[in-house]
């Protein structure tokens, strides 16, 4: 068993991960902001539309399959032969999911005409065959990932995601930009935008390729030692369990795909109107990516931990990792809900150029929170094996909302979207608090935990309500350009973010010894510790 199990290998392990994600959701919404001032809101709606189909796969692989098999792996770890069992292990999912990959392949590709019909828009069909290429590389790349899970390695998951990312951004800008000088074509800057995923993650399977191949050695067995089905089903029945979780948003965003655009034209909208809407709804997407990227990388390192310490016999149990996992991500998913409503007017302007439908993305980042409680106690009922219950909770969410877009759409077009996705998330994150709370004997959090937290929270809004009118006040400033929304939103985010962790830290919502094992916490440490000695 590798030595990195343990709460300071598991927290090293969330801190690599961690800054992996913040730099890939950074360079997600940097990249986003040139992409769509180069083609505008309908040209940011056409890769939108493709984007869920694509980032499907690549998701499936790292959060479905690449943990299932750290999973098996692990468990291989505690029995007999475990050198030889995890090369048959190894060899059996690697050839299992060569052959989903190729069938994924051609549905995806044959069927590019038949699901570009289905969204409302034939021209899509082009950028879907470009995407269906990236499914070829799932089989690979989910073995290398889960390899290193389970070795409680994080360090070369981290880095292919910021390698990989890092590609992906620089084709899409750069392709994008030769595109728009030469043809102008809205579409065609959207299949590069597309191929530019497709390439980042082949670029991400070399690295790891060659770091494995440094580090990991898997030792041959004899042909038919072993059985090959018992494997297959678990890794198929793990994967979609998992799968669900990680890809919520996205089956969220495929919804969408399927029904917003179509259902507006369908209503007598025009088709440019109705594409440009779609592209500003789009618009909240990333800035969710952005307010759950704590709670995703704590739970995507907590699930071979949590597997770990429930087969071990005695020592110390995963109770301890599971009330700071949950507590943390929701701490900062609410801090990041709350400061994107109260700042959105300025972030929607910094970000996107104008404030369009700054409403409706207010209701879409109400999204955080379930998906904080969403990612962190999937993850932990994944670690213990539990994995039917969260399936059917989140299968209900998707149900919900597709009903839900097809009755609100045609009322309130994208605000009845964001209503929807809303309603199927915080019925999905009150459905796993009671199952696991039925289940188990664990108690997150104290009340009184939640009580610091609404403090916190509203501490942030009074002073950032306050700051906002007086920088209005004194500048005159009502309606702001994109410049005066850097300027001032940067302001307003950063009074915000001080006046939360100063509350935080006065109320020891979270133990200094605590955020000592959190990522990036052992400043917060040191800060509630000088706050607090101060009478």
């Amino acid at each position: 068993m590798s030595r990195n199990f343990g709460m300071k290998g598991y927290m090293k392990g969330a801190l690599l991960l961690t800054v992996a994600a913040i730099i890939v959701k950074i360079l997600s919404a940097v990249y986003r902001v040139p992409f769509q001032k180069l083609v505008g809101d309908q040209g940011f709606y056409i890769y939108q539309q493709v984007y869920p189909f694509i980032s499907f796969f690549v998701v499936w692989t790292s959060g479905g399959f690449a943990v299932a098999i750290s999973k098996m792996l692990a468990d291989v770890e505690m029995g007999k032969n475990p050198l030889e069992q995890k090369y048959f292990v190894s060899q059996t999912i690697f050839s299992y999911l060569s052959v989903l990959s190729i069938l994924f392949f051609l549905f995806l590709f044959l069927g590019a005409d038949w699901l570009a019909n289905l969204m409302g828009d034939q021209n899509l069909s082009m950028l879907i065959k470009t995407g269906s290429f990236v499914t070829l590389f799932m089989p690979i790349l989910a073995l290398m990932k889960g390899i290193f899970q389970s070795r409680g390695e994080m360090a070369p998951v981290a880095y292919a995601q910021v390698f990989e990312q890092a590609i992906r951004v620089s084709i899409i800008l750069i392709g994008t930009i030769i595109i728009m000088k030469t043809s102008e074509s809205l579409y065609g800057a959207g299949n590069m935008a597309v191929l530019g995923t497709v390439l980042g993650e082949i670029a991400g399977v070399i690295l790891l390729f060659f770091i494995l191949k440094k580090k990991v050695s898997l030792q041959k067995v004899p042909k038919n030692k072993y059985k090959r089905w018992p494997i297959i089903k678990e890794v198929t029945l793990l994967s979609i369990s998992v799968s669900l979780s990680s890809l919520l948003i996205l089956s969220l965003q495929l919804i969408d795909s399927f029904t917003i655009y179509s259902t507006m034209v369908d209503e007598g909208m025009g088709e440019s109107i109705a594409q440009i809407k779609k592209g500003i709804y789009d618009r909240g997407q990333p800035l969710v990516q952005l307010g759950i990227v704590i709670a995703s990388s704590l739970s995507l390192a907590i699930v071979p931990l949590v597997a770990h310490h429930m087969k071990k016999q005695g020592g110390r149990s995963a109770i301890p990792f599971i009330q700071l996992t949950y507590r943390s991500s929701l701490l900062f998913g609410v801090a990041a809900f709350i400061g994107l409503i109260v700042v959105m007017p300025y972030v929607n302007t910094m970000l996107f150029k104008t404030d369009d439908l700054s409403t409706v993305l207010m209701i879409i980042v109400l999204q955080i929170i379930p998906l904080s409680i969403i990612l962190t106690l999937t993850a932990i009922l994944q670690g213990m094996g539990k994995l039917k219950m969260p399936a059917i909770f989140i299968f209900c969410a998707l149900v919900v909302k597709g009903i839900g877009n097809l009755v609100l759409v045609p009322q309130f077009d994208v605000l009845g979207a964001s209503i929807a996705s809303d309603l199927s998330l915080y019925l999905c994150a009150f459905l796993l608090i009671v199952y696991i709370k039925n289940l188990t004997s664990i108690h997150l959090a104290e009340s009184r935990f939640y009580i610091k937290l609404f403090s916190a929270s509203i501490a942030m809004v009074i002073a950032v309500f306050i700051i906002d009118k007086f920088l209005q006040f004194f500048t005159g400033v009502v309606s702001s350009t994109r410049f005066e929304a850097i300027l001032f939103g940067s302001c307003l985010i950063g009074v915000g973010a001080f006046v939360f962790l100063t509350v935080v830290a006065k109320t020891r919502l979270i133990a200094e010894k605590e955020w000592f094992l959190l990522p990036f916490g052992r400043r917060m440490a040191v800060y509630q510790l000088w706050l607090n000695k101060r009478r």
